[in-house]
């Protein structure tokens, strides 16, 4: 389908609508917390017993490291001078006063080697479970999705994002929950020890609150910021390595690099800003961590000397105040990276909640060997909620026939094809495959029966013979090398150098846009589909592989299908394709304008007489 058969869209898919606008509204940013809270629950949910092993090694940590201040001011105030009342004393409290800690930082070290390796496991558990659900689930989406989506913010959310998320899952959600529970015990011995100083230490929330409060208000707006332009940044680097060719061609190379540069300049300028407001609210929180300590120190000192506080409670109280404070930092820094995540699930769960356009039907209907039958019944097109594009059309195609389909650029000639594959479904009317609707056949049947071939032949990694066995993954080497045989492709795929075994992405297995093309050729025989749409399929192939492939065609036409032959959607610019035909359609606007066989067109003198003579003269 050309560009012009296909208009913008009037909306942007669900999960796409904040993609290239920061600032959201109240409800919206709702919307998106509540959207990326859900898809943290759906990732917890399998792992949840693991998950609530590592809060438990957390606590137990945490409360081991607790420890440490307590036994200290027991054995200053209570241990010491029990030790020296009398000469002859029992050492005893004294001795588990220390035995007591070395066993407390024993603890602490082992529970919190657990704790992060446990960590680690759940992260990673969690991180594996959601990169298979993008994979699959963007699979599983529509053509129309990924007509609108470009790949390069596709890879965004598998790497940059997702490798946001990883940084947090295995650090940052440690560092805060262990910090939290840190300070929570420590706040409860502080207030064992003297609730005065229990007070003042709280008494910081205030400031720490108000920091956290400004942090997180201008941070969410810079990291959201971050993570388009870092999309941004992927988009263009993906289509000017996809599109080198037109790059060098066009000599692109001079606008894509000052496009390149000013989209580094934003990426790295919102990171500075980002850093900048990190560089104020972690030394913030210090500060304010410090500012407790001497107040602490000044307040329990005075204390002391009126005989209110003992000095054991309070070399005690500074140790936990000072130690209260030091998971501030390691919260900071989890913030900065929480606020990163934050952007990138938002992104990552609003692909997720992108739904197919083309759905499985609930209850398919089974069809294992089709005829080929093709019926339009009052069918009608429209991309989305913008204009028809196909009006109201009752076309059959009985099966066997040969259909070539004709007509100006934008017509609407690959919108029949991509509807009869069902890329997309029809807006009204029906569309039927021996009388059962594509909507409810099953889609492996589907997929057998009507098989599709494009202009742009695409090899994925592999060998040739990988390449062509997907038409038929459990076809022999035979049949393999048979079907490329049928296209002409036998020759030069013997040519490369390790033949049928190739790697069509290594040094010496690079293969032509013709030979790709003839290679995508064999792979559609070899699946032996009831009906066969070629797209444009000819058009990277020169004259003497044409020829070789419409021999091919007719070949496979009229000996390997049904008993009336293989049903064939044929479209073409080239005419001499057409000559196959056993009937021509001529689109205009998404109508079918001419109906027959080429000679009834031809001797009509109507739109196809006209491109017919066309196509004669550009011959001569």
């Amino acid at each position: 389908m050309s560009r012009k058969d296909k208009p913008a869209r009037n909306a942007t898919p669900q999960g796409t609508t904040d993609e290239d606008r920061v600032d959201l509204s109240r409800d919206d940013s709702r919307a998106v917390r509540q959207r990326s809270v859900r898809l943290l629950g759906a990732l917890l949910r399998p792992v949840r017993v693991r998950f609530a092993i590592t809060v438990a090694l957390v606590v137990l940590s945490q409360a081991a490291k607790v420890a440490g201040p307590l036994l200290i001011a027991f054995g200053i105030d209570t241990a010491l001078p029990a030790l020296t009342a009398t000469p002859d004393s029992d050492p005893l409290p004294l001795i588990l006063t220390g035995g007591g800690y070395v066993v407390a930082a024993l603890l602490a070290s082992w529970l919190t080697a657990a704790y992060l390796t446990a960590t680690a496991r759940l992260s990673q558990a969690m991180l594996l479970d959601l990169r298979l659900q993008v994979f699959r689930h963007t699979q599983r989406l529509s053509m129309e999705f990924h007509e609108s989506y470009t790949s390069g913010r596709i890879i965004s959310r598998q790497t940059s994002d997702l490798e946001a998320l990883r940084e947090l899952l295995d650090s940052g959600i440690s560092s805060l929950a262990s910090g939290l529970v840190f300070m929570a015990l420590t706040a409860v011995s502080i207030f064992s020890l003297d609730w005065i100083t229990g007070l003042l230490v709280m008494a910081t929330a205030i400031p720490m609150f108000l920091l956290s409060r400004w942090y997180q208000k201008h941070s969410q707006s810079a990291y959201r910021s971050s993570r388009v332009v870092s999309a941004r940044l992927i988009v263009h680097f993906v289509e000017t390595m996809t599109g080198i060719r037109a790059v060098k061609a066009f000599r692109r190379e001079d606008a894509n690099a000052a496009r390149y540069d000013e989209l580094a300049e934003d990426y790295r300028r919102v990171t500075v800003r980002s850093i900048n407001l990190n560089g104020v609210f972690q030394p913030g929180l210090v500060l304010i961590g410090n500012v407790a300590v001497a107040v602490v120190l000044l307040a329990g000192g005075f204390r002391v000397l009126h005989s209110a506080l003992e000095v054991g409670a309070l070399l005690a109280l500074l140790l936990a105040t000072k130690r209260f404070f030091q998971p501030v930092s390691q919260m900071a820094m989890f913030y900065n990276s929480f606020q990163s995540a934050q952007a990138a699930l938002e992104k990552v769960s609003g692909l997720l909640e992108e739904v197919p356009t083309v759905r499985p039907p609930r209850h398919p209907v089974a069809l294992p060997q089709a005829s080929g039958d093709i019926r339009f019944t009052d069918a009608e097109f429209r991309y989305g909620t913008g204009p028809v594009v196909l009006p109201r059309l009752n076309l059959h195609i009985p099966a066997g026939q040969t259909v070539a389909v004709v007509g100006a650029t934008g017509a609407g000639k690959s919108t029949l094809a991509k509807l009869m594959s069902r890329f997309y479904d029809v807006t009204e009317g029906s569309l039927t495959l021996d009388g059962v609707e594509l909507r409810e056949l099953s889609t492996a049947d589907l997929r057998r029966a009507i098989v599709m071939v494009t202009q742009e032949a695409f090899l994925f990694s592999g060998s040739v013979a990988d390449n062509i066995a997907l038409g038929n993954p459990a076809a022999t080497r035979e049949q393999i090398e048979a079907a490329a045989r049928d296209v002409g492709a036998d020759d030069f795929i013997r040519a490369l150098p390790d033949g049928y075994d190739t790697d069509v992405n290594k040094r010496g297995g690079r293969v032509s846009a013709g030979q790709r093309q003839l290679i995508s050729f064999a792979r559609a025989f070899l699946a032996n589909p009831a009906v066969l749409i070629l797209d444009e399929a000819t058009s990277s192939l020169d004259i003497p592989s044409e020829r070789m492939v419409q021999s091919g065609l007719q070949r496979l036409l009229g000996a390997q299908g049904a008993v009336s032959g293989r049903t064939a959607l044929i479209i073409a610019h080239r005419l001499s394709t057409v000559a196959m035909a056993d009937r021509v359609l001529v689109v205009h606007e998404g109508k079918i304008v001419e109906d027959g066989s080429p000679a009834e067109l031809i001797s009509d003198g109507g739109r196809f007489a006209k491109l017919h003579g066309a196509w004669q003269d550009s011959l001569v």
